[in-house]
């Protein structure tokens, strides 16, 4: 009888850095499922994080998926203070920057007028940036308040006037000569009332009646 040599069991192959796990969804191929999860933005960061993050070593792939990921869903829910933390540590970064380009700015000064320059509009870029990333923090601390007039919306179309309130239609007008005709003579102008003949012009003769039309078809008149 001889002794039973105990199977050797097989060591897990270790994950590389590089490696990440994409999981199928029900009733999608695997073309489908690639293209879901490089287009996850979690994912996308994910790798633009690795690349730039070499100075600490072999930084695993999965991992920064799975930890922006978190991220992202405590902003969803409303928790920004990681966005809070974000923008005030480069608030701080860009102030950095920013005084030492000033400071290499001061040191070419009076000998080496474009270098000088150049470091000069590097440092304000810096602190522009390091301004505008204050204010944006800010902005989420204290969102700023919308006011808005009030409008009453019920069923149908609705019309809303903010102007000023144009003159009623049909709305009795006087007419300033006519108030003065009236307060100087006392009555109002009859334009109605028949004036009396003017006697200019008496040698003109009446003009005689116009004929119809003769059987040639022609118009004629005659003056008598």
């Amino acid at each position: 009888m001889t002794d039973a040599k105990p199977k050797n069991k097989s060591t897990p192959k270790k994950r590389g850095p590089n490696h990440m796990n994409i999981t199928a969804e029900p009733a999608e191929n695997k073309d489908a499922a690639l293209a879901r999860t490089v287009t996850t933005p979690s994912v996308r960061g994910a790798v633009t994080v690795q690349a730039f993050s070499t100075g600490f070593g072999e930084v695993d792939l999965q991992s920064l998926v799975d930890t922006l990921g978190k991220e992202n869903a405590k902003a969803r829910s409303g928790d920004l203070s990681r966005a809070e933390g974000l923008l005030m540590t480069q608030a701080h970064t860009l102030d950095a920057i920013f005084n030492e380009l000033a400071r290499r700015a001061a040191s070419n000064m009076g000998e080496y007028i474009n270098a000088m320059d150049r470091y000069l509009r590097l440092a304000l870029k810096a602190q522009s940036q390091c301004r505008a990333t204050l204010e944006t923090l800010a902005a989420i601390k204290n969102p700023p308040v919308i006011y808005a007039k009030q409008a009453n919306i019920a069923n149908g179309p609705q019309q809303v006037n903010n102007g000023p309130v144009p003159a009623q239609v049909g709305e009795e007008k006087v007419i300033e000569q006519n108030k003065l005709l009236e307060e100087r003579h006392g009555q109002w102008l009859d334009t109605g009332t028949t004036g009396a003949a003017i006697g200019a012009d008496k040698e003109l003769e009446t003009v005689g009646a116009i004929h119809r039309t003769d059987d040639g078809g022609r118009k004629s008149a005659g003056i008598s």
